[in-house]
């Protein structure tokens, strides 16, 4: 049974027709043995929403975003974006994975330009404009012609921002992005990435392990459980926006992070 520990929720799009509907989504892995993934999955995103999944390791978290994205088929139930069923890779969903799985004999601006070439067979000058645009909204202009090798890996995870919004996402679906970040690299990505979003005005559904990560970034926080993953809570996040580190130190995220916490601790004491 699904708790909602609910603080207020904000007063924009949120009750209008969802963007992204997950409806009773389970999946189970057959190889030598049958391995329960997810069952009976169900949320809504609205339009411009930041969702944040946690979980333990091996709830499904993956698993899920893959489904959402029409990667993976579920056994049962149904994503849908806009009210229109997910059936495979769909144009309005991106996906940033936690591998930047940059090509490394590309330069970046070739890095961000791949699903261009890829679903129009090749580049117009209108495309290398619009990449150059991203690389600079991301902070990374002036690197169009470095490659991948040349790059941190806060730089790298830019790139891989930068390609996944080239074709103009509704729905950016982010796993773990930054969980190979030292720490001070990780916050600057996450105020980067809300500054972008404020930008860009996408969904969001991210995955991570951290809790404060989570609570900073998302408008609602969804805890999913031990394996087979299903949802036992949504936590409204209310902090204002924009969000600013200086927050992380104040009694209401310190609340929030406390919820988050106490309900991953119920599972492992389960």
């Amino acid at each position: 049974m699904i708790s909602t520990e609910a603080v207020a929720r904000q007063e924009t799009n949120l009750d209008a027709r969802p963007l992204l509907a997950v409806l009773g989504i389970s999946k189970t892995f057959h190889s030598e043995r049958s391995v329960g993934a997810l069952s009976d999955v169900s949320f809504q995103a609205a339009d411009g929403e930041i969702v944040c999944l946690v979980g333990p390791s091996g709830s499904g978290k993956s698993t899920l975003l893959r489904i959402i994205a029409g990667l993976v088929r579920a056994d049962r139930g149904e994503v849908q974006v806009d009210g229109v069923p997910v059936r495979g890779p769909h144009p309005a969903i991106g996906m940033v994975f936690q591998r930047t799985n940059l090509m490394p004999w590309r330069n970046v601006a070739d890095n961000v330009l791949l699903p261009v070439e890829v679903a129009q067979g090749r580049v117009m000058d209108a495309d290398r404009h619009a990449a150059d645009r991203l690389l600079g909204l991301v902070g990374l202009e002036g690197f169009e012609r470095v490659y991948p090798k040349q790059l941190s890996g806060g730089m790298a995870q830019r790139v891989v921002l930068a390609r996944a919004l080239m074709q103009s996402p509704r729905l950016l679906l982010l796993d773990e992005p930054f969980g190979s970040l030292d720490a001070m690299t990780r916050e600057r990505m996450n105020v980067e990435l809300l500054q972008l979003n404020a930008m860009q005005r996408q969904t969001l559904v991210i995955v991570t392990h951290s809790i404060s990560e989570a609570v900073f970034l998302a408008d609602r926080v969804i805890v999913m459980s031990q394996r087979p993953g299903r949802i036992v809570a949504e936590i409204a996040v209310g902090l204002p926006r924009p969000r600013t580190l200086d927050m992380m130190g104040g009694a209401e995220f310190g609340r929030l992070t406390t919820l988050v916490r106490r309900r991953l601790g119920q599972l492992a004491a389960e």
